[in-house]
């Protein structure tokens, strides 16, 4: 699912402000040897921190049905992961990284809230929007300086993007048929007559969908 979100970034990325800039849109470490090579502007995506968001979880199953409406599947909730991408201008002046990065801002902002049909398919099959977080406030266990001093680089402005996104973690699975009869109940009791048991009468009872009554 990670690389299905990479491309949604890209596509993200190349439209809005930025639609016809040709900038490259990169996922790599931004270490001191990568950015050595750069020779064009580019709009760095480094995926930093992956981890899941418990207060999404949800139990039981959703169920899935036919063009009758028919429950034919039954599908878990997924588990929710928040992917944090550190989000970095690189150009020759830091005026231009400047532009860049306001250019990614006001492409970002609007799109806080991904809806299902701008999503890849495996995500738009869920059909569950995805949030957006841009700039806001970390809430990762690691700091931007502590990032940056791992990667061997010098600290430089960057926009925090965290994008949640729902991961199926269990396959879906067949429901039962529907019920379309009643049920049939034979009791019996022992009263110590000579056969040593006697047969009461049968019951059906009305099927779920059918008011039952006792008499």
């Amino acid at each position: 699912m990670i690389h299905e979100v990479d491309a949604l970034l890209r596509t993200l990325l190349q439209g809005g402000a930025l639609a016809g800039s040709d900038i490259e849109i990169a996922f790599d470490a931004p270490t001191k040897e990568w950015s050595a090579r750069r020779n064009a502007p580019v709009l760095d995506c480094y995926l930093y921190d992956i981890r899941e968001d418990v207060k999404r979880r949800e139990r039981g199953a959703a169920a899935i049905r036919d063009g009758q409406g028919i429950v034919v599947r039954r599908r878990r909730p997924p588990r929710w992961f928040r992917l944090s991408y550190l989000l970095t201008a690189w150009t020759k002046r830091p005026e231009d990284e400047h532009r860049l990065l306001s250019a990614a801002l006001a492409t970002l902002l609007p799109r806080e809230l991904l809806p299902p049909d701008i999503l890849p398919e495996p995500l738009a099959e869920l059909g569950l929007s995805v949030p957006l977080t841009v700039a806001g406030v970390q809430t990762e266990a690691r700091s931007l300086a502590e990032i940056w001093s791992a990667l061997g680089g010098t600290l430089k402005p960057s926009i925090d993007l965290v994008i949640t996104v729902p991961f199926p973690a269990y396959p879906d699975y067949d429901a039962g048929p529907p019920v379309t009869e009643g049920t049939l109940v034979r009791a019996r009791e022992i009263d110590g007559a000579e056969d040593g048991e006697r047969m009461h009468q049968s019951r059906h009872l009305a099927a779920p969908t059918t008011e039952a009554h006792t008499r």
